[in-house]
């Protein structure tokens, strides 16, 4: 996984205003929909994580079973003066939800 640094100044803000400065943790969860979205959740703290990612004297843990779904994601913020929010970037073979938080890997079967 790849933060970017505006991400890693934001996931920094809020770790430190929750009291755990220089770790947060992400982990993925399902769309109550069920529509197959994947959702990532941002906590401060580690958790039971294990380190994905540093940057910026940040440590991002995950889940160790979620590292593979997770490893070729790059995780950005973007802000403004309306609110701000983050977002994933996919690697190939992966479709990205409208709200630009969840996705879903997609197989593609050569003929």
């Amino acid at each position: 996984m790849r933060i970017t640094s505006t991400a890693a100044a934001e996931l920094g803000r809020q770790a430190s205003f929750a009291g755990s400065a220089g770790q947060m943790h992400l982990d993925l969860v399902e769309d109550p929909c069920g529509e197959g979205w994947l959702h990532i959740r941002l906590r401060p703290g580690q958790f039971s994580g294990v380190p994905m990612a540093r940057t910026d004297g940040l440590t991002l843990f995950v889940p160790e079973k979620q590292y593979p779904l997770l490893k070729d994601l790059i995780l950005n913020y973007f802000g403004d003066l309306s609110g701000g929010g983050f977002l994933i970037s996919p690697p190939e073979g992966t479709e990205i939800c409208a709200c630009g938080g969840g996705f879903r890997h997609v197989l593609h079967v050569d003929q």
